[in-house]
């Protein structure tokens, strides 16, 4: 049997709500090849979900309070986890927040409020947690972050958290230029459509799976289970030439230009 990828590894991952969450495939492939981790939990509801789901796999996982909108919730959550492990070799940020009234209709209609609010959790959150992680990551590591293609392309309700994208896509690779000579790589997932409580939240899921369904190039759409795969290689020494680079994993959807010639329409009931 070969070494686990991730045998003696710590890090902290940020950002699972519940099962279904693409962060909870990511640290479920994680633990299975050895990983050490710490979760990070927002409010009490969803540290009472986050505790139940890391004690299906490791019992002594710190659970850390952090609110990335919070001033020095960040920094507090690094002490922490500077004094349970010492130092760490990968960060999972999966946080994203808008106000879901606000991803339905236009984008102009965006107030100031929100707009901010999405920049600062979503975007600028990424910057604050890699300020603070290379500082416990001695010997180099992998940060990762998970976006969508609504960074670069109109996807209908997706709005400003489509911009909000755009920035974190960018700030991926400032940071990866600037912790570079850390040895500390960053880089994003843009992962494909699936059920997730973020994408809830989005208007017309429905139609927007069976779009991508029918015109990826596999003709379906995205598992957990590989995107968690995919998040281990990003984590792991196996993408140890890998940094600033934003890595698809849509059955290939990206790709595409307009509507497959067999793919039937799809009607959406209102």
């Amino acid at each position: 049997m070969s070494e686990q990828l991730m045998k003696n590894k710590r890090g902290i991952v940020m950002g699972v709500a519940n099962e279904a969450s693409i962060a909870w495939a990511i640290a479920k492939m994680l633990h299975s090849e050895g990983a050490q981790m710490a979760f990070t939990y927002p409010n009490d509801a969803i540290r009472k979900r986050i505790e139940s789901l890391a004690s299906t796999i490791n019992s002594d996982s710190p659970i850390i309070k952090c609110d990335v909108a919070q001033d020095g919730d960040i920094a507090n959550a690094f002490a922490e986890v500077h004094k349970q492990f010492c130092a760490i070799d990968f960060v999972l940020h999966a946080i994203a927040f808008s106000d879901r009234s606000q991803l339905t209709g236009r984008y102009i209609n965006t107030t100031r409020e929100n707009f901010l609010n999405t920049m600062n959790i979503s975007c600028f959150s990424l910057t604050d947690i890699c300020k603070e992680a290379c500082t416990i990551m001695p010997c180099g590591g992998s940060i990762l972050t998970l976006t969508y293609l609504g960074s670069n392309r109109v996807i209908p309700h997706y709005n400003v958290m489509g911009v909000a994208k755009a920035a974190l896509e960018s700030s991926v690779r400032y940071l990866a230029a600037d912790l570079g000579p850390q040895n500390i790589r960053v880089n994003a997932i843009s992962a494909g459509t699936m059920r997730t409580a973020a994408s809830s939240g989005i208007g017309d899921f429905h139609y927007i799976m069976h779009w991508n369904k029918n015109n990826s190039p596999l003709r379906r759409n995205i598992s957990a289970d590989e995107i968690g795969k995919s998040g281990l290689y990003m984590l792991s020494d196996l993408s140890s030439g890998v940094t600033g680079d934003i890595h698809y994993v849509d059955c290939g959807y990206n790709i595409i230009g307009m509507k497959a010639v067999e793919a039937s329409d799809i009607v959406i009931e209102r």
